[in-house]
């Protein structure tokens, strides 16, 4: 049997896998699906309002594709059997892309280790609009630099579906010689996007999922909700952990909560713009794109997730595609971090969904292993900035890129 079929065989293994264990696994893994997605879209294609454009939503409109393509297959066993049939087949062509002819070692490693990451990473991995944008978005960044239009066409619709994207986009700006392509498509892209909001009479909530999400308080997993974790596990009655229900999600509160829910924003943006910096500089000096790009993608995407005062469990699959590209490119270099990313995703499922409960009512070894996972992606992320600021320039041939160019013509 061929290494490519045992590849094949693995990926159905893992997702038939991944998928039955969000039917088995404590804790509601696949709760946004049965409860949120499968209303959403019902509301849609029966006249109860569309969110996005009718209310404010915390998520891009295209968002919405994914739950009404579920929707369509929900005949076959149920909404939460299409979602993963959805998932499974967008993995799949990914996946396809991903490994090729089944030539380069450095693709089988790669393959391998993205099957290992779901593994690891659960059923939260799937049954969650992540499970979309991922394979999306690793298949742009493979195609980023042979096929820049199309690359940025894919990475573009992943960021209207979930946010984060951006990240992938801001980097490939950044390292792509091909940039007025990546840039030219998104704008495009995106103003069609915005042009169909406004023609379907959504223009006054076009931007409601910046906005909503600017005013959520400390999500529980994020890595600054820790202190005061750790206080309600002391047994302080001024910590503890809240359900808000306009958000659906579990919160922490405590002394100060309001100023650290007000800096993380600004804090966020701040280490954004730092890490684009060090990867402008980076590329003024000639960086190559295998040398800059996976660095500058991974760097920005733990960014999000380090300084973020949401940590939701799925944020880990952000990972997959900055850490693939670098296993392509250079699997010596990227494989110690890419191996972290994968005691962290292993972790991310301890805490949910296995121990969720320890967590939402705090109990010392379930908030004990959320701390060690955080601080594994803060580690991770120390070291991806220490790789950026490493990565090797060739200035001589910016300053032969100068050289080179036309003088100005004088201003008559």
């Amino acid at each position: 049997m061929s290494k490519r079929a045992v590849l094949w065989i693995a990926f159905a293994v893992v997702h038939v896998g991944v998928a039955a264990l969000g039917w088995v696994l404590p804790n509601q893994p696949m709760g946004d699906v049965q409860l949120v997605y499968l209303t959403w879209s019902t509301d849609a294609l029966t006249g109860r309002g569309v969110a996005g454009i009718d209310v404010a939503w915390v998520y891009p409109q295209l968002a919405l594709v994914p739950l009404v393509l579920a929707k369509g297959l929900q005949w076959i066993a149920g909404y939460e059997i299409a979602w993963a049939l959805l998932v499974t087949a967008l993995d799949a062509a990914a996946f396809a892309i991903l490994v090729g002819r089944g030539r380069s070692s450095g693709r089988f490693v790669t393959a391998w280790f993205w099957l290992v990451f779901i593994a690891m990473l659960g059923p939260v991995g799937m049954y969650r609009l992540e499970g979309v944008t991922t394979p999306i978005a690793l298949a742009g960044c493979l195609w980023l630099v042979g096929r820049p239009w199309i690359a940025s066409a894919l990475l573009t619709v992943a960021m209207w579906i979930k946010v984060w994207p951006a990240a992938l986009i801001v980097a490939a700006v950044v390292a792509v010689r091909r940039r007025l392509a990546v840039i030219g498509t998104t704008l495009a892209l995106s103003g069609v996007v915005l042009l169909t909001i406004v023609v379907l009479g959504g223009g006054a909530h076009a931007l409601a999922f910046v906005t909503e999400q600017t005013g959520r308080g400390l999500q529980v997993e994020a890595p600054v909700s820790a202190f005061y974790l750790w206080r309600a596990v002391a047994g302080h009655p001024d910590s503890f952990v809240y359900y808000d229900h306009e958000i659906l999600t579990f919160q922490v509160t405590g002394p100060g909560v309001e100023a650290v829910i007000a800096v993380m924003t600004p804090v966020l943006v701040a280490a954004l713009i730092a890490v684009v910096a060090v990867g402008a500089v980076k590329a003024w000096r000639a960086a190559t794109f295998a040398g800059l790009f996976p660095p500058l993608a991974l760097a920005l995407v733990l960014a999000m997730i380090v300084f973020n005062k949401v940590g939701s469990p799925q944020y880990l699959s952000w990972l997959i595609a900055p850490l693939a590209i670098g296993l392509v490119l250079d699997r010596r270099r990227w494989w110690p971090p890419a191996a972290l990313a994968l005691v962290a995703a292993l972790l991310t499922q301890v805490v949910y969904p296995l121990t969720y409960g320890g967590v939402t009512s705090p109990e010392p070894f379930p908030v004990a292993v959320l701390t060690a996972r955080n601080v594994l992606l803060v580690v991770l992320f120390g070291w991806t900035m220490v790789m950026l600021a490493r990565t090797r320039t060739h200035p001589h041939r910016a300053r032969r890129a100068v050289a080179a160019a036309p003088a100005p013509e004088p201003i008559p």
